[in-house]
């Protein structure tokens, strides 16, 4: 369990890098006048992805979860994918990327990168790592609760951001052009 343990640890300190390169980028934001929405639910974000890797440790410790080869390999390099992609959002906003939704009035939408591909490839790389890194070491409890509450989550997630931009930055409601996005 130790390589398991060392594995959240790293995603861990993946996401604390992610929030390092977020403030960075709000500051750049708010100096371009740019709007925050949904601040409400962005604690209940945070609290339901701190639980995410609080959840893998503790079901693996405490249920006595066994790794299983075949699915823990496949589920280890979904993981890795979806690192990719996320990191893969990240560099394609540059500066527009953020964990909260903010909104730089003006900018055009971002259509390049994974955002040509999906309207919303950063929320794919969350679904999917809220998925995989549980089932890496057979914490199947957590994936499940993670997946059912993080699938309410990102109903507000998504309709908070798609109207912020549609109020901001005059996009039409059911604009095919990908939104700039946002990632916890």
């Amino acid at each position: 369990m130790t390589w398991y343990v060392i594995l959240v640890l790293a995603v861990a300190a993946e996401r604390c890098a992610e929030v390092a390169v977020a403030l960075r980028n709000a500051r750049w934001s708010t100096a371009r006048g740019g709007v925050e929405y949904g601040a409400g639910h962005y604690p209940v974000m945070v609290a339901l992805h701190t639980g995410l890797l609080a959840g893998c440790l503790l079901e693996v410790a405490l249920g006595r979860r066994a790794f299983v080869p075949p699915l823990g390999w496949t589920m280890l390099a979904a993981v890795a994918a979806a690192q990719a992609l996320r990191w893969w959002c990240v560099h394609t906003l540059g500066r527009r990327w953020n964990t909260r939704v903010i909104v730089v009035p003006g900018l055009p939408l971002t259509t390049t990168g994974p955002y040509r591909l999906c309207r919303h490839p950063n929320y794919v790389a969350v679904v999917v790592e809220g998925v995989a890194l549980p089932l890496v070491h057979g914490a199947w409890l957590t994936a499940v609760v993670f997946t059912a509450l993080n699938a309410l989550l990102l109903t507000v997630r998504i309709r908070c951001e798609d109207a912020a931009l549609r109020t901001t930055a005059g996009v039409r409601a059911g604009a095919a052009a990908p939104p700039a996005e946002v990632r916890p």
